[in-house]
């Protein structure tokens, strides 16, 4: 395994490096200070589709996409050093470079099982920057962890499907832009097989009986950028037949194949969160006196800044190690790296700015430094895609085979 950066990735690093320093850092506040000034909070500031057009413009666009036809083409080893840097600022970067969730992961299921007719119709806008998207899958009444749980009724009518259910915790479907759902639910309830019985479809937001009914709070935050995270309605709705994606059954499958890619990716970007809080930290401690010396000088705060880099470099490797064999093996042969990665990575980037935090102080759980909000989101990659448990409780199993 070599993790050096090969030519193209410096390049791009090296050019993504410096928007983040001339473009998105300076933004943050002016998204901020922008958003205040909206209509509704779920609009999109001016500043942020300038920071569209100026990634566009330097090529820093869709570079997610391993698929030369619709992406950058670059291969997860070297998508891996970009998305930690967009990291450092979750909120603005991964939007500027159409590089966020959800539509990351719609805009591989539509490439990957789209038809030709879906992937011109909602892919290439996605493509494009033009609409956001939603991914309907979580839902309040049942264990959602456990996907053959979901309730939601997906019914063939003749050449239309009928889609009843309730959904929450629906990412981007605030946001005025979000003019597509890929809705996961049973076609087939009864079916012998627990992981053939969903199917993915597609519905317009404009279609009737989609109700997007409100924005759930995440740790008291709501998070305006990506569009939310929203209580979701599907009564009675009707959408042609030829809106499911791929065949009835293999929603499932689907599923598995979008979560991977998905929980690298949030991986990638944890581990630029981690290096902004301990630049953060570092810069806080050798700004402020407490007891008579500099922070820099408490014994403790040495432990967390050291423990911290180990911790980083750790991760880092198990990151790389992973996006290594998903580029060399597949996603199958890089399953249990896949699963370590999703434990060990929220868990300990959560704990990093969780010290952080503790240094700024009254500061660290303010809106003056990005540290809670940081906090929130690592928080809660504890529970999306699949929470620590199941990860445990999958890799756990494989581990035992041996000795069975």
């Amino acid at each position: 395994m070599d993790f050096a950066f090969d030519a193209r990735t410096q390049e791009l690093r090296e050019r993504l490096l410096a928007f983040m320093d001339e473009h998105v850092y300076p933004a943050e506040q002016v998204a901020h200070e922008q958003r205040a000034a909206l209509a509704s909070p779920w609009d999109t500031p001016a500043v942020v589709e300038e920071l569209k057009a100026e990634a566009r413009k330097q090529g820093l666009w869709n570079l997610f996409l391993p698929d030369a036809k619709h992406g950058a083409g670059l291969t997860n080893l070297q998508y891996a050093p970009l998305a930690e840097i967009t990291g450092r600022s979750p909120q603005l970067a991964p939007t500027a470079l159409n590089c966020a969730a959800p539509d990351t992961g719609n805009m591989e299921v539509l490439a990957q099982f789209g038809n030709e007719a879906q992937q011109k119709q909602w892919l290439e806008p996605l493509l494009a920057g033009e609409i956001r998207s939603a991914f309907a899958m979580t839902e309040p009444e049942v264990a959602s962890s456990d996907a053959t749980n979901i309730t939601t009724h997906i019914e063939r009518d003749g050449d239309e499907y009928v889609i009843n259910g309730r959904k929450w915790y629906i990412s981007g479907a605030m946001n005025p832009l979000c003019q597509i759902f890929i809705v996961m639910g049973k076609t087939d309830p009864d079916g012998a097989d627990i992981r053939r019985q969903q199917s993915m479809i597609l519905v317009p937001r404009d279609t009737p009986g989609l109700t997007v009914k409100r924005a759930m709070q995440v740790y008291g935050y709501e998070d305006h950028y990506h569009g939310g995270h929203a209580e979701v309605l599907f009564e009675n709705v009707r959408v042609p037949a030829s809106n499911l994606i791929g065949e009835e059954g293999g929603g499932f499958g689907i599923a598995q194949a979008r979560l991977g890619p998905g929980r690298i990716h949030h991986c990638m970007r944890l581990i630029g969160m981690a290096e902004r809080a301990i630049e953060l930290m570092c810069r806080r401690a050798v700004a402020r006196t407490a007891f008579g010396k500099p922070l820099a000088q408490q014994g403790v705060v040495h432990n967390w800044i050291a423990d911290a880099r180990v911790a980083v470099e750790q991760l880092r490797l198990l990151v790389l190690k992973t996006a290594w064999l998903m580029d060399t093996v597949g996603n199958k042969g890089a399953h249990t790296e896949i699963q370590s990665i999703k434990i060990a990575t929220p868990r300990t980037v959560v704990d990093i700015i969780d010290q952080a935090v503790q240094l700024h102080g009254a500061g660290g759980v303010s809106q003056d430094f990005p540290l809670a909000e940081l906090w929130a989101g690592a928080r809660t990659l504890r529970l999306a895609d699949g929470p620590d448990e199941v990860h445990q409780r999958s890799l756990a199993r494989r581990e035992l085979k041996k000795y069975l």
